[in-house]
């Protein structure tokens, strides 16, 4: 990508933001609630990323899902850290990809759990595949006119002169 002195790049600090500190297991274990949580502000931040195909203007959106995993993981660790850390060392530790059919009983103590206490229900198969309507804020990005180009070459007259083909016509079966 060319860049020149005219193109806008926010600074250093727009563009820092702390990171979630978490391993593999843990981010896995909570991926589903956090999915159905963060919902709308992944969902602003992609439809961002595609209606805009600028990096640089979705950046705060993109602070604004880091925020909610961040407000997700605390409200976690207040109210169900030991069930959340069961169920993440079940997936760290039982199989070498971190499958899920391993961890069932765990899965379902730490589900409940989230449920009583976050009132928020784990996602059945398939619920983030399925095509859903995002409702934003954000003005719709402008729309490209077409441009209409003017004939380039004008056709020639009726009474224009033309003669019969110099070696004979390409459709010679046609005469």
């Amino acid at each position: 990508m060319v860049v020149t002195k005219d193109t806008f790049l926010p600074s250093e600090e727009e563009l820092t933001v702390p990171e979630i500190n978490l391993s593999g297991p843990a981010l896995r274990a909570g991926a589903f609630h956090m999915g159905k949580y963060c919902e709308a502000q992944n969902n602003e931040f992609m439809l961002c990323r595609q209606e805009l195909d600028d990096p640089r203007a979705c950046v705060n959106e993109g602070k604004a899902v880091t925020n909610c995993a961040f407000e997700f993981f605390r409200k976690l660790k207040k109210t169900c850290a030991q069930e959340f850390t069961q169920y993440a060392n079940c997936l760290d530790k039982s199989s070498g990809d971190m499958n899920f059919k391993h961890c069932r009983k765990t899965q379902g103590v730490y589900d409940k759990c989230v449920l009583d206490n976050m009132q928020l229900e784990r996602p059945d198969y398939g619920y983030f595949c399925r095509a859903k309507v995002h409702a934003t804020e954000r003005p719709p990005p402008p729309k490209k006119e077409k441009v209409v180009y003017p004939d380039a070459t004008p056709g020639l007259p009726e009474d224009y002169p033309r003669p019969d083909a110099k070696y004979g016509s390409r459709f010679h079966w046609l005469n």
